[in-house]
């Protein structure tokens, strides 16, 4: 599993020109299930992003996280994530999993954020989307859960 991690002022998706899911400040998070993920992985993968400390206290240190904060995510599916660039020109995308079981392990992540309290907006798996969102920070991070990284 990849992740990119942006904290936000505010997001929205969009779905021919209708709004699938909007947040205002929290984090927007693009996901993506690579070949071999699995559904285990889905807490300690979630948990991270969760407990990433991005949020400042009164003394400009990053010491809160989104369960401190706003408590809310949009979540997109991004299979490109699982792009392979070192050869040629055209991007592979053979080890993005199968749309079968990307969209039911992305089903099964938002199901998992909405367990712990979490207001989530979605993308729609499969759709093209129009992404806007303010960064904050900026801050961007890149997440990724492996089979050999995992326990």
């Amino acid at each position: 599993m990849k992740a990119v991690i942006q904290a936000v002022r505010n997001a929205k998706c969009l779905v021919e020109g209708s709004v699938t899911g909007e947040i205002d400040e929290g984090l927007l998070v693009y996901f993506c299930v690579e070949k071999g993920d699995k559904e285990s992985m889905i807490p300690q993968f979630l948990d991270k992003i969760l407990k990433l400390r991005l949020y400042r206290d009164e003394n400009e240190r990053a010491n809160f996280s989104i369960l401190d904060k706003s408590r809310k995510i949009l979540i997109i599916s991004q299979f490109t994530l699982a792009a392979n660039l070192k050869r040629g020109n055209r991007p592979s995308f053979d080890n993005a999993e199968s749309p079968e079981k990307a969209k039911y392990l992305y089903f099964k992540a938002i199901e998992y954020l909405k367990q712990n309290g979490i207001t989530v907006g979605e993308g729609e798996f499969g759709a093209h989307m129009e992404v806007s969102y303010t960064n904050m920070g900026p801050q961007t991070f890149v997440w990724e859960l492996s089979g050999d990284n995992f326990h």
